[in-house]
């Protein structure tokens, strides 16, 4: 394209050879001048019209072109950053993994770098809304259900990023689906537990009431004796779900009073065979002289070793004795309490400290048992730094033991 210099020179060359032509031909001083004028107009319009010659100014004032935008995954700070994440972090452009954490790469492999996000996060859920069109709506959360292995459970958080960056967090939900079954499972069972003592109350108090005086004294008192029964197991269990409660709310403080383990247990013993047991006379105490001082709640160690004493007398075969010992290990105390009793399967003992779990629910219910027993003492046992043991043989009986560290002399 011309310049404006450019179509004057040649329009004006043009108008000088068009009147020498007119003159030559002969053309009169008036059709001569017209076409000069006319020339000249013409000239000052493609003049006008043609584009502005570019200078140096002009083209330093000129916009430069927009510089692309940087990716934020090849940043150098980008994977330091994401290596303090807790949670498996991946970055990826088209599908492809660029960045992975330390987290992800422990949890998906450290072949995942490279390879597509789809095939690196095996599962039905990630796999389907990572196959979408880059423009589809990104969901807050996917839940990958049994991910990466069943049981577990997963989430899986998405960030767009300019382009086809995209930034994907997963967070481990297992834990926190465990906790709500367990609570679920905790209020459930303490329903069931507290309504079979209820109904038993209600059904003979309703027996009463509908035999009026009939009832001869030795039937009466049989029916007041159940109901007083199983007023009291279902007092105990309140008692139990209320102590759990308490010990649960209270086992990340770690105790600061002094106690003496040694006059706790001696305490024990000594109301347990003051109590109407009817194994109350078979306790052998073998505790070692003098004080063990530890740091604790006196009243939780007293709970606790009120509820492996009296797990032993029920589950212990009558006339046969309970043992408890106190021994010094070390810097440790040992407090055992062993039974001669039908003893434990195997396959049962892992679960002994589960709330409401029984061995024989029959057996369990006809002595007396709430279910929480051992539960209590695992989470008491737990608070005080002790370490809780459970050995048992089928036909020859089962112990019970609980190591606590002991404080020093400066009383740590």
């Amino acid at each position: 394209m011309f310049d404006r210099l450019s179509s004057l020179v040649i329009a004006l060359t043009l108008i000088v050879i068009a009147a020498i032509l007119a003159a030559l031909a002969g053309g009169d001083p008036l059709t001569i001048a017209i076409l000069v004028v006319a020339g000249f107009a013409a000239t000052a319009i493609v003049h006008a019209a043609a584009p502005a010659p570019v200078t140096e100014a002009h083209a330093e004032a000129a916009p430069p072109p927009p510089a692309p935008i940087p990716s934020l995954l090849r940043h150098p700070d980008f994977a330091r950053r994401a290596d303090q994440e807790t949670d498996p972090l991946l970055g990826t452009t088209d599908n492809i993994v660029t960045v992975a954490n330390d987290a992800a790469v422990r949890l998906l492999g450290r072949h995942i770098v490279g390879a597509d996000i789809r095939t690196a996060i095996r599962h039905p859920a990630a796999t389907e809304w990572l196959a979408q069109a880059a423009g589809a709506e990104i969901p807050q959360e996917i839940s990958l259900v049994d991910f990466p292995r069943p049981g577990q459970r997963w989430t899986m958080r998405i960030a767009a990023l300019s382009g086809s960056d995209r930034i994907i967090i997963l967070s481990d939900r297992s834990a926190i689906d465990a906790a709500d079954r367990m609570r679920s499972d905790f209020v459930a069972n303490a329903s069931h537990e507290l309504r079979t003592p209820l109904a038993a109350i209600l059904g003979y108090v309703e027996t009463l009431q509908d035999m009026n005086d009939e009832a001869d004294a030795e039937t009466r008192h049989r029916f007041l004796s159940i109901i007083e029964r199983e007023a009291r197991r279902m007092q105990q269990l309140v008692i139990d779900l209320l102590s759990i409660s308490r010990v649960e709310a209270d086992r990340f403080r770690r105790p600061t009073a002094p106690a003496d383990l040694a006059a706790i247990v001696r305490t024990t013993i000594a109301q347990l065979r003051d109590s109407e047991q009817a194994r109350a006379k078979d306790i052998m105490a073998k505790l070692d002289d003098g004080v063990q001082p530890m740091l604790g709640d006196a009243a939780q160690l007293g709970q606790l070793a009120h509820n492996i004493v009296s797990n032993a007398m029920k589950y212990g075969r009558a006339g046969t004795p309970v043992t408890v010992e106190l021994t010094r290990e070390g810097d440790r105390v040992r407090l055992s309490v062993s039974d001669q009793g039908d003893g434990i399967p195997a396959e049962h003992i892992p679960r002994l400290t589960e709330r409401f779990y029984r061995v024989d629910e029959a057996r369990s219910r006809s002595v007396g048992g709430t279910g929480l027993g051992l539960a209590i003492v695992k989470h008491i046992s737990e608070r005080h730094q002790g370490q809780l043991d459970i050995a048992s043989e089928p036909g020859k009986g089962t112990r019970v033991s609980v190591t606590f560290p002991l404080a020093g002399p400066d009383g740590t």
